[in-house]
């Protein structure tokens, strides 16, 4: 589903910006939830991607 995706990239993103602002502030816990935040991601894109195959073998007959 593409609202998985868009959220995964979402918190990618996010993760990625924390994570620097971390490394920036040298704050090692930020750096360690944007790190977290983005593998979270990385998996809501995964799991995007295996409702795409649910559903398109789903519609095929």
């Amino acid at each position: 589903m593409a609202d998985q995706h868009i959220k995964g990239t979402v918190s990618r993103a996010r993760g990625r910006i924390e994570e620097t602002a971390g490394k920036l502030t040298g704050d090692r816990r930020t750096e360690a939830k944007g790190k977290l935040r983005q593998v979270q991601g990385k998996a809501q894109q995964g799991l995007g991607d295996v409702q795409d195959v649910v559903d398109k073998a789903r519609k095929e007959p």
